[in-house]
């Protein structure tokens, strides 16, 4: 079976990282029925599938309309940089409009499209949508008929992928007549669901010939195109670079990401509380890319840095994270502090603060000496990381309120940055400090795929990706529209 599947020929969907999730493409000369209701992408996805087949493999394609005219397909696909007609000038493209189609001239349209087919030598067709088309058939039977002889020919016989698109009518999960999924090769549904009241766009693999598909849903997006999310993976750091700082502005420190800066509206505002709201399932890497990201652009511009690592994080791994931006152990030592609980043997560094763990106003004198140093050292105000887990364990939730007020009110006077990490199991708390926070952001995961979104500003959901090209771990992040 494994050797069958390995064998069969393949043919690049078209659509940005799909194929990674169905086994390298669609089977050559497949049927594939793409459903899902109305605005969940489905012409754009047909629309990608063909361009880039034409584009990129040389296969020409064919779109049957009986939805929407050759002017409105040509003027949408053009706004996403789909430049169809030139590629119909070149014969590489056609367009058939079979909006006016009737009953009566079905078995004309079902040539005509068999003619069209052989006539450019068409490796790509896509039929929009069989849903209207059926419809032209008083006997949904005879829709079967056409299925089941003319599309297996043009598949089969000829060589030609078809995607068949079907409307899902709203509110119902059932696809068209519920025959098309009997006879395709593979199906795909698209869905526009919500995630905390914000748009999510995911895509479920219901069946595809030949191919195992160990991740059938995956999240996707309308931003530039149609792109698909396999789950989240670490990127490997080829050719390791110092981290280039990112420019802050007169009102906002940059977090380090040019699309978490645009994704805020500008970045953190100076002398602003953020809460990062940690969900189940984030590993500590990504949310790392959130918050490290922040506390390199501080240090690599000079300014100082003093932290409490979340549970589970130790010094070592902060270390570890500073060097792979290509910072400095001068510039550790100046600029950055981490905040530790005192144990048998503990050997003092510049860049460690040692705390009992057993008063919260003698640790704190300490905390507020080692901000003091930086700020006088520095001339700059700094940046605090305060993983809240490790403050309720050492001194009870309701010391750790009191706490986060008072370090947010200092953040305001100082006109420094506070971040302050909250990991999963304290849904109380969670609203308490968005109270306090000018700044609420959450991170979660969905089909593997992380997300990261704003309460406070409201967002859109961004899906975070590591890119690794700059030669350091930088997020990613893209709005699902």
């Amino acid at each position: 079976m494994g050797q069958g599947m390995a064998n069969i020929s393949r043919v690049p969907s078209g659509v940005e990282r799909l194929d990674e999730i169905i086994g390298g493409g669609f089977p050559r000369g497949s049927l594939i029925v793409l459903a899902g209701n109305p605005g969940t992408g489905k012409t754009i996805f047909s629309a990608f599938f063909l361009y880039n087949g034409i584009v990129n493999c040389g296969e020409r394609g064919i779109y049957v309309s009986f939805a929407e005219s050759r002017e409105t397909f040509l003027g949408n696909m053009l706004s996403l940089g789909l430049d169809f007609e030139k590629l119909e000038e070149g014969g590489m493209f056609s367009f058939l409009d079979m909006v006016t189609a009737r009953e009566e001239a079905m078995p004309t349209v079902m040539e005509t499209i068999l003619n069209e087919v052989s006539r450019i030598g068409a490796r790509r067709l896509v039929i929009d949508s069989f849903s209207a088309m059926a419809q032209a058939f008083k006997d949904p039977q005879d829709a079967r008929i056409i299925l089941h002889t003319v599309l297996s020919r043009i598949t089969r016989l000829m060589g030609c992928t078809t995607i068949l698109i079907v409307e899902a009518p709203y509110g119902e999960n059932r696809m068209g007549l519920g025959i098309e999924e009997f006879v395709a090769d593979g199906i795909i549904l698209l869905r526009r669901t919500r995630l905390d009241g914000r748009l999510l766009r995911d895509l479920e693999i219901l069946k595809m010939r030949g191919t195992p598909t160990p991740e059938t849903q995956a999240v996707f997006t309308l931003k530039d195109g149609f792109k698909v999310f396999p789950p989240f993976k670490p990127k490997p750091i080829e050719k390791p670079r110092r981290f280039e700082p990112q420019p802050d502005t007169e009102k906002y420190f940059s977090t380090g990401s040019p699309s978490l800066d645009e994704m805020l509206g500008g970045g953190y505002p100076r002398g602003s509380a953020v809460l990062i709201e940690i969900g189940e399932q984030i590993s500590t890497l990504q949310y790392h890319l959130i918050a490290a990201i922040t506390a390199c652009n501080f240090a690599a511009q000079g300014r100082g840095v003093i932290i409490v690592p979340s549970r589970g994080v130790d010094a070592s791994l902060i270390l570890k994270r500073v060097e792979e931006y290509g910072l400095t152990i001068d510039e550790v030592n100046r600029l950055l502090r981490i905040c530790v609980k005192e144990y048998p043997g503990f050997k003092p560094k510049p860049y460690l603060i040692a705390f009992r763990g057993k008063s919260v106003d003698e640790d704190y004198a300490k905390y507020m000496k080692g901000e003091l140093e930086l700020i006088e050292s520095t001339g700059q105000p700094i940046l605090h990381v305060i993983g809240v887990d490790t403050l309720i364990d050492n001194y009870g939730v309701g010391e750790t309120i009191s706490a986060i007020r008072t370090y947010a009110t200092r953040v305001r006077e100082t006109s420094g940055l506070g971040i302050v990490l909250l990991k999963p199991g304290y849904p109380r708390l969670a609203k308490i400090l968005s109270a306090i926070a000018d700044i609420h952001l959450r991170i979660t995961r969905e089909h593997g795929a992380v997300l990261v979104y704003g309460v406070k500003p409201r967002t859109n959901l961004h899906v975070l990706e590591m890119d690794a090209s700059k030669g350091y771990p930088m997020p990613k992040l893209t709005p699902i529209i």
